[in-house]
């Protein structure tokens, strides 16, 4: 491995909302943290080079793309996932959760319903409550060792609560479900049937594992044109999410229409001139990083799976399809969510994210993001392990 993921980058004292934040969020300020999902990675060289190069040039003016930027965005879903875009699709957005935020304004009005599958990614529901909207929700299921939605399930929530909207995450937040396209399809055909538009955050599309290849839902479902809206970001794939640039994809005119006048509502214009650049020299360029990246993530969950299967035992891995997250099952320590909770913190001294936050059905998992050093990774094993051996 040609890039070095291995060296533990000092991220304190640089505004770092994962690592000089505790205190102001209720945490000790010794903890290791392993929660928000960033990487603790620099990203690729190459974005790197040009992003000093815009700085060199010294002039931090409004900006716009141009066709390249386009090319090199398309260029990577084309090849990656076989995904034939269109120029007009694309809106830009500063995260993927405002354009949530926008979508469920433009699509829907105030006192409507928006379907979610919980435990998923928690600013799905504040997207959703913060607009004045009701979440309807059609859990998913774990079963044999898996996640699953039930299909008449999902049709029965659709039609007994009127749901005009569905925020699809895809692949799975936290829990690591990479949907297949038979999957997707059945979401599609539910949704075409009741005219109810999909959202699908993919933001961790190039974290789905080889053999559990990520199939972008207007793949899947084509015949949704006018229903359907993508959403991507580099931020997840190559770290820059600081720089606030994502890609939403919208193919039908109308729905496109009706999402850029909620932007123009916000006050929201130009995006950050260095996030373009970012975006561009990333999607152009960090190919290379980005499958070593992988291969490191890889490493790391197997790392995890063997630690928990030999050492604690106590605590069970679902086991991801992709993401660069462990969804751990701790029903096994026999505590309740406060204990779990106050243990974590003050005994292992770990900051994780606490299963609650995805859905309350499920406050005895944590989250933890691997996207961090070996190192980094096998101190906070060794911390739990410790504190578990000493309760």
């Amino acid at each position: 491995m040609s890039i070095d993921f291995d060296t533990v980058i000092e991220r304190r004292g640089t505004n770092s909302l994962k690592f000089d934040f505790a205190a102001e969020r209720g945490r000790p300020a010794d903890v290791l943290p392993l929660w928000v999902d960033d990487m603790d990675f620099r990203a690729p060289q190459a974005v790197i080079d040009a992003l000093q190069s815009a700085v060199a040039h010294g002039i931090f003016g409004y900006s716009e793309i141009k066709g390249e930027y386009y090319e090199a965005v398309s260029g990577w879903f084309r090849e990656r996932f076989g995904w034939q875009t269109q120029p007009e699709w694309l809106v830009k957005t500063p995260g993927v959760v405002y354009a949530l935020a926008m979508a469920v304004r433009a699509l829907t009005k105030e006192g409507d319903t928006v379907l979610l599958q919980p435990p998923v990614y928690y600013p799905f529901y504040s997207v959703v409550r913060d607009n004045g909207r009701i979440v309807a929700e059609c859990p998913l299921h774990r079963v044999d060792g898996a996640y699953r939605f039930d299909p008449e399930e999902l049709e029965t929530v659709i039609v007994q609560k009127k749901v005009r909207l569905m925020l699809l995450c895809s692949p799975h937040n936290p829990v690591g479900r990479v949907w297949t396209k038979q999957e997707l399809q059945e979401i599609g055909r539910i949704c075409e049937k009741y005219h109810v538009y999909v959202v699908s955050d993919e933001i961790h599309c190039d974290f789905a594992f080889p053999e559990h290849p990520h199939t972008i839902f207007m793949q899947a479902n084509p015949q949704l044109v006018d229903q359907v809206i993508i959403c991507t970001a580099p931020s997840k794939t190559f770290n820059l999410a600081g720089l606030q640039i994502s890609n939403i994809w919208i193919p039908g005119e109308s729905v496109r229409r009706s999402f850029c006048r909620e932007i123009d509502r916000s006050g929201y214009s130009q995006l950050n001139g260095l996030g373009l650049v970012a975006c561009e020299a990333a999607y152009r360029e960090g190919g290379e990083w980005l499958e070593e990246c992988r291969l490191y993530l890889r490493s790391n969950l197997d790392m995890v799976r063997t630690f928990l299967r030999e050492r604690l035992p106590e605590i069970q891995l679902v086991e991801p399809e992709g993401t660069y997250f462990a969804w751990l099952d701790c029903s096994g320590l026999g505590m309740n969510r406060g204990e779990l909770e106050d243990f974590l913190l003050n005994c292992a001294k770990l900051w994780l994210d606490g299963g609650s936050m995805f859905g309350s059905d499920s406050w005895m998992y944590q989250r933890m993001v691997l996207a961090c050093p070996r190192r980094t990774l096998t101190q906070a094993l060794t911390q739990l392990e410790r504190a578990i051996r000493n309760k």
